[in-house]
């Protein structure tokens, strides 16, 4: 099993951290999105989109899209549930991060770390941090009711809105206010076989 990502991106992170919490052997294949990989013929021989994470089963079978390689390696397991239901609302926190959380903390992030914070990006940047700061209340919400996102089992769902919150100062977020979100973030750094963002 080979994944194909760079280490750095949130997206990325989320397998790495759950091939940690789950003990899963692979092979990472370093993928610079910067330095233009991700757009070479053989790359989109794997992933026609061009984007990473990648995750190559062998037989030229290739998966992509970061939430469906976490449930497909989840499956099995007590991190992605067989209840319909709750199947569904582990789904339902995986939309919620591509198209409401993502899109603002993760891209506000990238300007930040990634690009230097560039004054023709300033003002993108700065329009990212109210939507993302309605996403982090969001989550909030929940997890003053809940210890994880979907109730009291750590899920799929956790991985992947973990991977960007847990760096959202990096973007410009500061998460002292989010008392709960940090309760959980402390959660998740706890489990046995966690592994760090390097």
């Amino acid at each position: 099993m080979k994944v194909y990502g760079d280490t750095q991106s949130g997206n990325c992170y989320k397998i790495k951290l759950l091939a940690g919490l789950l003990d899963i052997q692979h092979e990472w294949i370093h993928v610079s999105v910067l330095g233009g990989e991700t757009q070479t013929p053989d790359f989109l021989n794997k992933n026609p989109n061009g984007k990473i994470p990648v995750l190559a089963l062998g037989g030229g079978r290739f998966l992509s899209e970061s939430n469906a390689v976490i449930n497909f390696l989840a499956t099995g397991t007590a991190l992605l549930p067989e209840d319909p239901l709750q199947y569904a609302k582990v789904q339902q926190w995986q939309f919620f991060e591509q198209y409401s959380h993502e899109p603002f903390i993760a891209v506000a992030r990238f300007i930040a770390k990634f690009l230097g914070l560039p004054e023709e990006r300033r003002a993108e940047y700065e329009s990212k941090q109210e939507g993302g700061h309605k996403a982090l209340r969001v989550m909030e919400q929940q997890l003053q009711q809940t210890p994880y996102l979907t109730g009291s089992q750590l899920s799929t769902a956790d991985i992947a809105l973990y991977a960007y919150t847990h760096v959202a100062g990096e973007g410009g977020f500061d998460l002292t206010s989010y008392c709960a979100i940090e309760a959980w973030l402390e959660r998740i750094r706890l489990e046995p076989k966690y592994v760090a963002m390097q």
